[in-house]
């Protein structure tokens, strides 16, 4: 299975965040030329992740986004299942519905997939020495220019 662009976006922002110091804020603009990712599409998927409960976000001189809990309660498959469309085929106007099993079988598949995605939360991802040093060799570089 490949993740939409969507929820791949969703998941960098989320490990950015938490690789962050508790509460530390950070902003959109960060986040996107962090990854190289339009400011615009962005902007949609911390719409998704604030509504989803996932960041908390705020307006003004001293607003920007942070997580909404600690990562450690922040499950990988529920972040998946909240941000992405799960229907893998679309079977409604097909001929061989009747007797096809392709449904149930990627059903399955996906059940699986995200069962395990349920054995990791936020924390298991964030919480590696080396993504914090990137993360922060990266900021440093950014602050030169």
């Amino acid at each position: 299975m490949q993740l939409t662009s969507f929820t791949d976006y969703g998941l960098r922002a989320l490990i950015f965040m938490a690789s962050l110091p508790a509460g530390k804020m950070t902003t959109i603009t960060e986040v996107s030329e962090l990854y190289a990712i339009s400011r615009h599409h962005m902007v949609k998927i911390v719409h998704k992740l604030s509504q989803e409960a996932f960041i908390q976000s705020s307006r003004g001189k001293q607003g920007g986004i942070r997580l909404a809990r600690p990562a450690e309660s922040i499950n990988i498959g529920d972040v998946v299942r909240r941000l992405e469309p799960l229907q893998l085929v679309d079977c409604d106007h097909c001929l061989i519905t009747p007797s096809c099993h392709l449904k149930r079988i990627l059903a399955q598949a996906m059940k699986e997939f995200l069962a395990e995605l349920d054995k990791y939360t936020l924390a298991d991802i964030a919480n590696d020495g080396n993504l914090k040093r990137i993360f922060n060799a990266e900021i440093s570089v950014e602050n030169l220019y």
